[in-house]
């Protein structure tokens, strides 16, 4: 080898010592602050407020911005910031330098599109949380079942099996409990095929949740079209659960209507999201998950059985996306659709890899889903300048966006998608 070659070789090593994934990020953000101070501040008509209300309605105390100077004023916020981090300032704290500039791009775009209307914050920060709720219950499933080293992309099949068997068995009992009861049943049926070929038959992970989704959709629609479709009103109308408002609680302004005046499904997924993450990270049998997803040789040696942990973990997690199918139903529709989860499964799995295989990144993940969905609903209504077509793909785009480009390396469980033979 030359001396030539050596140098090259140096100077290659240099230039990807040089960018880290902060200078990488930082660079993003400079380049889209930048383009948001130019694009949406000449866009953003001058002498216009944009007025974000602290209500769900017009009325009541609003926060108001002028239109162009808060859309160049995030935009630079955002440069900032990308900037900052191309310095190596605040590195060390990388997630809250991308809230700071995610948030910064989204205001300085809600400035130009809001301007001269109003922006109820209630209305969206309770439609987002809505919105949110099958993708918790959905992460939440998928955490458990990557977790103990089974992959599960079935997480839609198990939705739409649960959002059939809740309007079928709520409208046929006339309670909406057992309908719930009867979705999370569901789930576990599906969780059931997907333990019993993956764990012991080893069969392919990846492709059996496919199947598995594609036979939900089937068996779903199949029954939708048989049974449903041609009675209606005595098998698929159960209904839909009241919101409960907690006294004192549901008064507190902003956040009361947002969490303390909801749907039973909103204290279930926040619930159920402390409950995961204590169990997996603060209890002898979250620190046996853990130790199957990473090492089931090391834990089978240490006594633990492997094969047990892995099919209680993806039963749980097929109960718990079976309530997120009820939600479709009898939290939020009151009937079934055929195909009515729409991908939302497989939201829910970008959610999990987003979040970084934990229950409240899962959740963070989930929001942040939710709000991209309800902010294209609010942009439609006020006859935004945006094709509707390309607001659509919104929550889409945020997906990709966020599992491709914002996560960086995301270190699955180690031994994620491998069959455990005992030797």
């Amino acid at each position: 080898m030359t001396t030539l070659d050596l140098q090259e070789i140096h100077e290659s090593t240099a230039v990807r010592g040089f960018w880290t994934r902060s200078r990488r990020t930082g660079a993003l953000f400079a380049v889209l602050g930048g383009l948001a101070a130019v694009v949406f501040g000449s866009l953003a008509p001058a002498g216009q407020t944009a007025r974000f209300t602290l209500s769900e309605t017009q009325q009541g105390p609003a926060i108001e911005i002028p239109a162009q100077a808060g859309a160049i004023g995030f935009g630079l916020v955002c440069l900032a910031v990308g900037v900052a981090l191309l310095a190596r300032v605040g590195t060390g704290r990388l997630g809250l330098a991308t809230g700071i500039a995610l948030t910064s791009l989204m205001l300085s775009f809600l400035c130009w599109q809001v301007a001269g209307e109003f922006m109820p914050l209630v209305a969206i920060a309770s439609g987002s949380l809505v919105l949110a709720l099958p993708l918790v219950f959905g992460s939440l499933s998928g955490v458990l079942c990557e977790r103990s080293g089974v992959i599960n992309i079935a997480i839609e099949g198990q939705f739409l099996v649960g959002a059939f068997a809740a309007a079928m068995i709520g409208t046929l009992t006339a309670s909406l409990w057992l309908g719930l009861v009867a979705a999370a049943l569901g789930g576990l049926l599906i969780a059931a095929l997907l333990a019993v070929f993956a764990i012991r038959y080893l069969v392919d992970q990846i492709v059996l949740s496919v199947v598995l989704v594609v036979l939900a959709a089937g068996i779903t629609g199949f029954l939708y079209e048989r049974l449903m479709q041609p009675y209606q009103s005595t098998t698929n109308n159960p209904g839909v659960f009241p919101d409960i408002a907690i006294p004192v609680l549901s008064d507190i302004p902003l956040i009361g209507p947002v969490l303390f005046d909801a749907s039973p499904f909103v204290y279930l997924a926040l619930g159920l999201v402390i409950v995961v993450h204590f169990a997996l990270f603060h209890s002898r049998w979250g620190l046996r998950v853990r130790a199957v997803g990473e090492h089931p040789t090391a834990a089978d040696t240490v006594g633990i059985k492997v094969q047990r942990v892995r099919y209680l973990s993806v039963l749980y997690g097929g109960l718990i996306a079976g309530i997120g199918g009820a939600f479709l139903t009898i939290g939020d529709t009151g009937q079934f659709i055929k195909g009515m989860s729409n991908g939302k499964g497989f939201i829910a799995l970008a959610a999990v890899i987003f979040g970084r295989y934990s229950p409240t990144g899962a959740l963070a993940a989930a929001l942040l889903f939710g709000f991209a969905d309800r902010l294209q609903i609010y942009l439609t209504g006020i006859d935004s300048e945006i094709p509707s077509q390309f607001l659509s793909m919104a929550p889409y785009i945020a997906t990709i966006l966020a599992v491709a480009g914002l996560v960086g390396r995301v270190r699955p469980p180690a031994a994620d998608g491998k069959p455990y033979v005992k030797g």
